[in-house]
C-alpha cells in the first residue's frame, strides 16, 4: 500500500465552501502520469495538482496539473492553491511582508508572490505567461447558438469574440446583460466541438454588468473538452480576459490596469479574482492574477 498526503483548498475566496476547490498532493514523485489522471478523476474537481522536485534550476518546486480529462500545462487557481497548501505545510517559509517563490509548470517557470495583508490574510499573486491575443471568431450567430442567446446579446457589446491567452488559448465571449449571462444554458456538445476545432481550453463568457459594487466584470467559464462543464473561478481565463479587455481599451488607459472579477455565483461558489495588467499603448505585456485561499480538508489517498 502507498499513501499520499493531500489537502483540499478553496481558492479565490476567504470563506470555506466557496471559491474554486482544488486537491493538492504533496508528493507526486511516486506516481505515474496515468495514476495522476486517475486520481484527478477520483477527486472530480476542475483541477488536481501534484508537487514534484523542480527540473529547472531557477524553480523552487514543480507542479503538474490535471483536470478529470487531461493534463494541462498551466492554470491559475491550481498555482495559487498549491502555494497556499505548501505554505501551510511549512515548505514555503514566509517573510514579514512579501515572499516570492518560483514554480515550474508546463509553460515554464513563473513567479508567485505572497503578501501578508492588513487583515492578517495571505494574498497570493501569480505572474502568468506572455499575454497573446489570437483569432477573432466572426461567426457570432454560431457562438450565440452554442450559448443559447440571441445574436444581439453579443453583437450589441461592440466587442469581438476572440481567442486570448496567458498560457492557455481560451475564447472570450462578451454578453450585454447580467440577466442573460445568469440564465445561460450552453450546448456542451457543440461547445466541445468548438474547443476541438479552435484548439481551445474553455470559453470565458463575460459581461461588464455585475452584482458586487467592487467588481468590474462578471464571468462564467465553460470547458467541457477538459471535463469541466462550469468552473467557479478560473485564474488562467481571468488573466486572458484582462489582456483582452486592456487590448480593446475597455478599462482605461493607465498601466497597470487593475480590476476584480466575480465568478461562480450561478453555481453557488462565489469567487473573487484580482487581475492586474501592465501594457504599452494598449498592448498587454505582463499579467498578474491573485486571490486568497482556505483549507477545507486534509487527508491521504491509499493506492
Amino acid at each position: 500500500m502507498r499513501r499520499f498526503r493531500m489537502k483540499q483548498v478553496d481558492v479565490f475566496t476567504d470563506r470555506p465552501l466557496t471559491g474554486n476547490p482544488l486537491a493538492v498532493f504533496f508528493d507526486g514523485a511516486g506516481l505515474s502520469s496515468e495514476e495522476m489522471l486517475a486520481i484527478a478523476r477520483e477527486m472530480n474537481l476542475s483541477e488536481t495538482t501534484f508537487v514534484l522536485p523542480p527540473t529547472e534550476q531557477e524553480a523552487d518546486y514543480k507542479v503538474r496539473i490535471f483536470t478529470p480529462a487531461k493534463e494541462i500545462p498551466f492554470a491559475g487557481h491550481p498555482s495559487i492553491g498549491t502555494a497556499h497548501a505548501l505554505i501551510e505545510d511549512g515548505r514555503i517559509p514566509l517573510k514579514k511582508t512579501v515572499t516570492t517563490v518560483r514554480q515550474e509548470v508546463g509553460i515554464g517557470v513563473l513567479p508567485i508572490e505572497i503578501q501578508l495583508t492588513s487583515r492578517k490574510k495571505r494574498l497570493i499573486t501569480m505572474t502568468q505567461g506572455k499575454p497573446r491575443l489570437g483569432q477573432i471568431v466572426e461567426d457570432i450567430e454560431g457562438v450565440a447558438d452554442i450559448l443559447g442567446v440571441p445574436r444581439e446579446e453579443i453583437a450589441s457589446t461592440n466587442l469581438p469574440i476572440q481567442v486570448s491567452s496567458t498560457g492557455l488559448d481560451q475564447l472570450m465571449v462578451p454578453i450585454q446583460s447580467l440577466e442573460r449571462i445568469r440564465s445561460l444554458l450552453p450546448d456542451f456538445e457543440k461547445l466541445r466541438e468548438l474547443e476541438r476545432k479552435l484548439d481551445l481550453t474553455g470559453c470565458s463568457v463575460f459581461t461588464l454588468e455585475r452584482s458586487s459594487p467592487d467588481a468590474s466584470v462578471h464571468v462564467r467559464f465553460f470547458a467541457p473538452g477538459a471535463g469541466v462543464f462550469e468552473d467557479p473561478a478560473t485564474g488562467s481565463a481571468a488573466g486572458a480576459l484582462g489582456a483582452y479587455l486592456v487590448n480593446h481599451g475597455v478599462l482605461g488607459s493607465k498601466s497597470p490596469v487593475s480590476f476584480i472579477i466575480e465568478q461562480g455565483l450561478e453555481i453557488h461558489r462565489p469567487s473573487r479574482i484580482i487581475v492586474a495588467v501592465e501594457h504599452e499603448a494598449g498592448t498587454p505585456t505582463v499579467v498578474k492574477v491573485g486571490g486568497e485561499a482556505v483549507t477545507v480538508l486534509e487527508g491521504e489517498i491509499i493506492l
